[in-house]
């Protein structure tokens, strides 16, 4: 009998997704789609176009042609600023963090409290508070500006200001990019919790093969412009397309799969 998951309607769903800018081609035909409770990764080698879709998806960007639904809604909606309640329900933590540097950790995480809620002031302090304590950082963190915090603290300050407002779908864009392979896989970690926790739908843009192999459910790899294929990191590591066989199959990616297989006889010992 098929999952709840397999017959629900996707939450997300792209369909022939166009992209030029000028006379550059970043998607000819780009087709995908996305299930509720999943972890779902968009990867590719540079200029693949991965943030693009990331973008297009989230309505900060329209495509040429094609396209692309979410919850039902199609993306330009939201573009047109028609979409209002449908950005209640996701989060969206941006390369890098893009915390504001003038704000307080604590001010970053209202941010979204305090343009979408009437929420009183008292009752918005106690809502960062939870989440910054969710993310796990310390408490005292809430009054420091992000100079003062490390790479790591920074990406879970971010993540704290996606979930603020108890969002269904997660949208990561190279959450883990510059960090070292213990915070990052640290990251992970959180990242597998909230969505346990939460029931999240989770949309991660990656280049980092340790976390394709530690936290995706499926994975979609981009090329030439299109879906090179799409599924879990077990079957695209065996495809026979020359491009994924060399994204996955070389040195780094090797690497990374024999930790992963290790990481998973360790969790069962």
């Amino acid at each position: 009998m098929p999952s709840a998951t397999n017959i629900e309607a996707p939450v997300i769903e792209v369909n022939h997704v166009a992209t030029k800018f000028g006379q550059a081609v970043v998607h000819e035909d780009v087709s995908l789609s996305i299930r509720r409770g999943e972890i779902f990764a968009i990867a590719g080698g540079n200029g693949s176009g991965k943030t693009t879709l990331l973008r297009e998806i989230i309505g900060l960007i329209t495509p040429s042609s094609g396209t692309i639904r979410l919850f039902g809604i199609d993306s330009r909606r939201l573009e047109a600023g028609d979409g209002h309640p449908i950005h209640r329900r996701f989060g969206v933590m941006f390369q890098h963090g893009a915390l504001f540097s003038s704000f307080t950790l604590a001010e970053n995480v209202a941010v979204p409290l305090r343009e979408h809620t009437t929420l009183s002031t008292g009752l918005i302090r106690d809502i960062v508070a939870a989440k910054i304590a969710m993310v796990g950082l310390p408490l005292d963190s809430a009054d420091k500006y992000p100079n003062e915090l490390s790479g790591g603290m920074q990406r879970r300050a971010a993540l704290a200001r996606a979930i603020v407002m108890d969002p269904e779908l997660l949208f990561l864009d190279e959450p883990t990019a510059g960090l070292d392979p213990i915070i990052a896989a640290a990251f992970d970690d959180l990242v597998l919790s909230l969505k346990s926790l939460h029931g999240l739908t989770v949309v991660m843009v990656t280049h980092d093969l340790d976390s394709l192999w530690r936290i995706a459910d499926r994975v979609a790899v981009l090329g030439g412009g299109k879906v090179l294929g799409i599924g879990t990191m077990q079957e695209l590591s065996q495809s026979d397309d020359p491009v994924i066989r060399e994204y996955f199959q070389g040195p780094r990616g090797r690497s990374a799969s024999e930790q992963a297989i290790w990481n998973h006889r360790s969790r069962e010992a």
